[in-house]
């Protein structure tokens, strides 16, 4: 599944249930002091049947991180990470591969995928701007797998507002 043509580590991912407090343990810890965060419904990046997320996405060495906090009644891919009332959790959540070129490398992508072997546990898309799944990859490495693709489009939004560290 990593191995394959056009698809790039993109992202580490983590979900916590206080994105706020999250976000000041990576600045504090991890030097990462700041982050693009938006509500993934309130962007017009969700479809109203999709779960709700609180998102911060910071670009650090290469490699995007994303935090991600479930909001109200969501999708159990990520809701169930964390347990309600713990105090701050922060768990590591999946890996993304992005698939780079053009939707007919995605398509070629999806389909290389052995679905029986790397369940698909969540998909969306966003019109002909992004497409995402993620594979259930817990049994064998404790993860989740996101693949997604992006247009040119949508990666120039996404660098243009996601703060990138170190600072150049």
């Amino acid at each position: 599944m990593f191995a394959r043509q056009n698809a790039h580590h993109h992202q580490i991912a983590y979900v916590t249930n206080d994105l706020d407090a999250a976000m000041e343990v990576f600045k504090k810890d991890y030097a990462v002091s700041g982050f693009f965060v938006f509500n993934n419904r309130e962007s017009g990046a969700a479809h109203p049947r999709e779960p709700e997320l609180r998102i911060a996405l910071a670009h650090v060495n290469g490699v995007e991180i994303e935090l991600i906090e479930p909001v109200g009644v969501t999708a159990a891919v990520f809701k169930d990470v964390v347990e309600p009332g713990a105090g701050l959790q922060i768990q590591f959540h999946h890996v993304a591969l992005r698939i780079e070129g053009s939707l007919e490398h995605w398509a070629a992508h999806e389909e290389s995928i052995d679905k029986a072997r790397h369940s698909v546990v969540y998909a969306g898309a966003l019109g002909d701007e992004m497409r995402f799944f993620y594979t259930d990859e817990r049994a064998r490495l404790g993860h989740y797998v996101e693949h997604v693709w992006m247009s040119p489009n949508v990666l120039a939004q996404i660098a243009a507002v996601r703060p990138k560290f170190p600072k150049d």
